[in-house]
């Protein structure tokens, strides 16, 4: 009889336990917002993994100019592709005065991608009710990773990138030049 009641307290505090999870993660950011060439970009926390200080990179011949080179990321080698460079934001080289700031945000290795982007500045966690959806007119002329465009409190627009669709896209797999 006792053991009986012990397993009732312990599922009574086992679903008590799980509603307040879901309550907390509902408060949880959704989004890791980045700067990379002058633009705000949101990327899904679910899709992007481990954040790196940005390291030596080793330059692989033959690629675009994008392609910034491999990272060794815990003992694993990523391709590391500079996100301004590759939306053609700026020019390929990083410029020296954001080198400080910049890192590496590599992807969930869930999506089969062993790769970083290379971001200007880390811009903090969003959360969806911070922002406010803004219509696109054109959403054909959008490439396929390119998700909603938001727009937070303080007037500044966030383009959101779907990191899934990012990682499939060809001319994303398609560093040799």
């Amino acid at each position: 009889m006792a053991n009986r009641e012990a397993l009732r307290e312990l599922q009574s505090r086992l679903a008590a336990r799980l509603q307040q999870s879901s309550q907390d993660s509902a408060r949880t950011a959704n989004w890791l917002a980045v700067e990379s060439g002058g633009q705000g970009f949101l990327l899904g926390l679910a899709d992007a993994g481990e954040i790196f200080p940005l390291s030596a990179l080793k330059a692989v011949p033959h690629t675009h100019g994008w392609f910034a080179g491999v990272a060794n990321l815990r003992g694993g080698l990523h391709g590391v592709v500079d996100l301004a460079a590759f939306l053609g934001l700026r020019a390929p080289a990083l410029p020296e005065s954001v080198r400080e700031h910049a890192r590496l945000v590599a992807l969930n290795p869930a999506l089969g991608a062993q790769c970083a982007l290379l971001v200007e500045r880390l811009a903090g966690l969003r959360l969806p009710d911070q922002l406010e959806r803004i219509d696109q007119p054109d959403e054909t002329a959008r490439p396929a990773f390119a998700g909603p465009v938001w727009r937070d409190v303080e007037g500044r627009v966030w383009q959101e990138l779907n990191l899934p669709a990012l990682a499939r896209h060809e001319q994303f797999l398609g560093i040799a030049s």
